[in-house]
């Protein structure tokens, strides 16, 4: 019923539970950009099929994965080696793909962020919303901020509610860390140049929302501290303990 692809390059700490966790899939496609460690051993070993591209752009990349990689079914949904599916995210899948009529061309699904094995939801802003599933030829994706937004071909994307699971702490601080500078860095230099109106704050699609939010607050003095603020107070991140305060 469905084909499952993972980008990966050097997840060897991840790519083994992604894929324990898919274990329901009989065609399970691997993307790899050029990984130095044991990641294609191991998804070999668990019996992914591995494909290889340059990496230039997450979107290119899915793109890419669209028009070379032949699935065994028309309906695909895209991972990342950090993310795990969940049994009832599963059944939501395949309930929603029963369902969905002519004019469905994909999904946006929503995960639970976990830090040190706890699902911090306060903080990380849950529900946060990817186009991640897709019928081949109704949809495709273009770059947008740190990764990329779907580009509907024909039909429309409806919602898929229940959640699968983000270990985006799994390859320690420092990774992370690093990661975030450089996006920040990125989205200062994309403010720099252009703007977004301030309507696009208002918009229904998240990735447009949370930049134009983040384009306009951010040039508030002390927004870091209102960030904080608002993030461990107001969205009630204390309550989620020691890993709501670290996050």
């Amino acid at each position: 019923m469905v084909s499952i692809i993972i980008l990966t390059k050097n997840e060897e700490n991840d790519i083994r539970g992604c894929l324990e966790s898919i274990k329901w899939c009989d065609d399970i496609h691997v993307l790899d950009s050029g990984s130095t460690d044991k990641t294609i051993e191991i998804s070999t070993e668990l019996g992914a099929k591995i494909s290889f591209n340059k990496f230039k752009s997450f979107g290119d990349q899915r793109n890419w994965a669209l028009d070379n990689i032949q699935t065994k079914y028309d309906w695909i949904l895209f991972l990342d080696a950090d993310e795990r599916t969940t049994d009832k995210y599963t059944q939501a899948l395949f309930d929603a793909i029963r369902k969905a009529g002519p004019d469905v061309a994909g999904f946006y699904c929503c995960w639970k962020m976990i830090l040190d094995g706890k699902w911090i939801r306060f903080c990380d802003n849950f529900r946060k919303w990817q186009f991640r599933v897709l019928l081949r030829g109704k949809a495709r994706f273009k770059d947008f901020g740190h990764g990329q937004k779907e580009d509907i071909i024909s039909g429309e994307a409806q919602y898929l509610m229940e959640p699968y699971l983000h270990y985006g702490f799994s390859k320690g601080w420092a990774q992370w860390i690093d990661r975030h500078n450089r996006y920040s860095t990125e989205e200062a230099i994309s403010r720099s140049k252009v703007r977004p109106p301030f309507s696009q704050i208002f918009s229904k699609h998240g990735s447009l929302r949370n930049v134009a939010i983040k384009s306009w607050v951010s040039r508030f003095p002390g927004w870091p501290l209102i960030r904080f603020v608002y993030t461990y107070f107001l969205r009630l991140g204390f309550v989620e303990g020691r890993q709501g305060f670290t996050y």
